[in-house]
This record gives C-alpha cells, sequence and structure tokens, in this order.
C-alpha cells in the first residue's frame, strides 16, 4: 500500500524532521536558561572586589576569609561555602558559547548551600568528599569532548588530577565545568594570575589560604526572604559584591531573550510552512487517485467505504513519515552535536514531548488534510472523475 506513497513518505519526513530539529534547538534553551535560574534563584551568590581572574555567578575578585566570617555572621544566613571558580584557559575566547569552560572549586567543609542543587547528579563515579587532593569530577560535556571518564588523568597548570566522578548532563553550566578542591584550585589561581603572585610575593597584603577565595555561594534559613537576606549582607559587609538571586535570574533571562525569540520566531515560521507542505503533500496524494476513486465507486463502493480506505491510507502514510522525520532529525542533532559542535556542548535536546507532539502533529494534520481531499473528490461524479483523471 505504501509503495505508491513513496515521494509522499519522503515529503512528510522532510518536513517533520525540520520542525523537531528547529524544535530541539529551542527545548535546548529552554532548559539551558530553566537549569540556570533555578541554580541561581536557589543561592545567594557573593564576590570579592579587586584584583582576580574570577569567572561566572560566584567569582570576581579577593574574597577573605574575614569577608566569609562576615557574611555567616549575618542575621538570616543559614551556610556559606567558599568558592573559587577560574576560566580553564584565560587566553580561549569564549565568544558565542552558552556557557565557559572553568574550574570550580569547592570548599569541602560547608555543605552545598544551594537549595535546588544540595548536591550534583553524577551520572559515573562519586562526587568530590573533604580530604581529597588533586581529584576532578566533570561536566558531562566536558568529558564527552576529550574523551576522559572515571580513571582517567587531566593535566591542569602542570599538575595532574584523577578524574573520580562525572556528572549527569544538566544542560546548563555544569556540564562544562571542571569541579575540583579549594586548596586545588587556589594553587591554580596562582599559576594562572601573575599580578596574585606579585601581591603575594611583596607581602603587600597578609593573606592565608583561607583568604584566596573568589566568591561564595551562601544559603538562608527557612522562612527567610533570599533578596532580603542578600540586601543585608550588601549593607553589613564592606568591600563585596552581591547579586540578589532574583536579579540575577532575570540578567540570565533577559541575555537569551534575544535567542529564544529568535528560535521560538523561526519554529513558528517552520511549523507553519511545515503543516502547510505537509497538508498539501497528503492532498495531492489523495487528488493523484481521483481516477481510481472514480472506478471503485462507478462498481459500487460508497463514499463511506472509500473514506476509510483513504484515512487508513493517509494514517499510515504520515505515521511513516513522521517516524521517518524523527529518526531523521535524531540523526541529524547526533551528528552535528558529536562533529560539528566537537561535544563540547549539546545543541539540541529532543525531549519526549517534542518528539510524540511533532509526530501527533503529522498524523493528524495528515489526516485532515486526507478527510478534505476525500470530501472534494466523492463530490464529483464517477464519469467526471474518470474523465479528469484522463
Amino acid at each position: 500500500m505504501l509503495r505508491g506513497y513513496l515521494f509522499t513518505v519522503l515529503g512528510i519526513a522532510i518536513g517533520v524532521a525540520g520542525l523537531v530539529s528547529l524544535g530541539a534547538m529551542s527545548e535546548r534553551i529552554v532548559r539551558f536558561i530553566d537549569g540556570g535560574d533555578r541554580f541561581v534563584l536557589g543561592q545567594i551568590s557573593v564576590a570579592g572586589r579587586g584584583m582576580g581572574m574570577g569567572a561566572g555567578f560566584t567569582a570576581g575578585g579577593l574574597l577573605p576569609a574575614s569577608a566569609v566570617a562576615a557574611i555567616a555572621a549575618v542575621p538570616g544566613v543559614a551556610g556559606v561555602q567558599p568558592q573559587v571558580m577560574l576560566p580553564l584557559n584565560p587566553s580561549t575566547s569564549q565568544f558565542m558559547t552558552l556557557t565557559q569552560e572553568l574550574v570550580l572549586g569547592f570548599d569541602l567543609s560547608v555543605p552545598m548551600p544551594n537549595r535546588h542543587y544540595r548536591s550534583l547528579p553524577v551520572r559515573a563515579g562519586r562526587f568530590l568528599r573533604e580530604g581529597d587532593r588533586r581529584v576532578a569530577v566533570l561536566g558531562a560535556a566536558f568529558a564527552a569532548s576529550r574523551g576522559l571518564g572515571v580513571g582517567s588523568r587531566l593535566t591542569l597548570e602542570g599538575e595532574s588530577y584523577e578524574v573520580v566522578g562525572v556528572l549527569d548532563r544538566m544542560l546548563t553550566a555544569p556540564d562544562r565545568f571542571v569541579m575540583v578542591p579549594i586548596a586545588d584550585a587556589r594553587a591554580q589561581w596562582v599559576a594562572k594570575d601573575a599580578l596574585l603572585r606579585t601581591v603575594l610575593a611583596s607581602g603587600a597584603m597578609p593573606l592565608t589560604a583561607s583568604d584566596l577565595n573568589t566568591g561564595a555561594a551562601v544559603g538562608w534559613r527557612d522562612g527567610e526572604d533570599p533578596d532580603a537576606v542578600a540586601l543585608r549582607i550588601r549593607e553589613r559587609v564592606p568591600g563585596v559584591n552581591v547579586q540578589l538571586p532574583s536579579e540575577l535570574s532575570q540578567l540570565l533571562r533577559s541575555s537569551t531573550a534575544f535567542f529564544s525569540a529568535l528560535l521560538a520566531g523561526i519554529g513558528v515560521l517552520a511549523f507553519v510552512i511545515g503543516g502547510l507542505s505537509l497538508a498539501n503533500t497528503v492532498a495531492a496524494a489523495v487528488f493523484e487517485r481521483i481516477r481510481d476513486f472514480g472506478v471503485k465507486r462507478a462498481l459500487g463502493a460508497t463514499d463511506l467505504q472509500l473514506g476509510r480506505e483513504v484515512l487508513a491510507e493517509a494514517l499510515a502514510v504520515t505515521l511513516v513519515g513522521g517516524l521517518a522525520g524523527i529518526a531523521l532529525a535524531l540523526s541529524l542533532g547526533s551528528f552535528i552535536d558529536a562533529f560539528v559542535a566537537g561535544g563540547n556542548q549539546q545543541l539540541f535536546h529532543f525531549s519526549p514531548r517534542l518528539l510524540g507532539g511533532a509526530l501527533a502533529f503529522s498524523v493528524l494534520l495528515g489526516t485532515a488534510a486526507a478527510a478534505y481531499a476525500t470530501a472534494r473528490v466523492v463530490s464529483v461524479s464517477p464519469a467526471e472523475a474518470i474523465r479528469r483523471a484522463s
């Protein structure tokens, strides 16, 4: 039955593949925004001022131990985790990338204060533990791009690190992080930052190892408003940069708003064009069989019998074409992520709702187009149908 609909199936497959691919790009952006939003709303990010090469939500200049202690003493604060966040390679431009490759050092003596990420999901191996040295946990995209796994060795600033864990793919910033104990991150900071080495060597600032923090993640007590606690820290602790969770969330969403709007517009356009193309393809396939329908009606076939036959064929054709389009989109997305993007980041996210929605859309629209075309065909007399086909 489907042999005569080969080109119809191919046309539907191409249309559905385009819809699914654009939808998957949009889903990826949505997941990135939602993941980042969930992260920044789960903690108060505090950064030091002044010199430094920090990057990201909880990094800046120097946040000494005295400032960490002062933050912990602010009413409403439940926990303060010092962190060191550094660019993996300061000489590499991160322009037009969703996230940077960063080294993130945790003070493992303090529980992670982020309310939405009390622990990061580990796919293989384990997470960092207090007392660890020269070990690393990798984000999923970072590990995939370099072919690293549990037990592999990674060289950072001339030091060899054992990979003890790889995170689940989170489709947000940690996918490209290298997480290490804070003592190791401090050593990397000194190795990377010539200005910091100069200050330490000159003795101009009395610094100890505990003073070498680029920022801190701060939690709040139950019942407290995180923005109010952040404002309290800003008022009571001088020399620090405090990000209000709501402001940081808004900044994240506004910074990606253009790309979200662009993809949404392209997706709507593709939805309309693809839908019209699919409907036209199915309708044209039905109209091409007008002579067959005329002959069958002349031989006594009823309109109901013809309608059932056409709808059954349309359902089969659109189902096969939709599945083929989804398979084509999945193959294309996997190829681009693996080879074109180099495994550094995932550009497509094929969620179950996207795949199910695309298949349902193709079947329903194809069936509706077939029903419309059949209604037009049966309105023509058998003799006229045969004459038109001739």
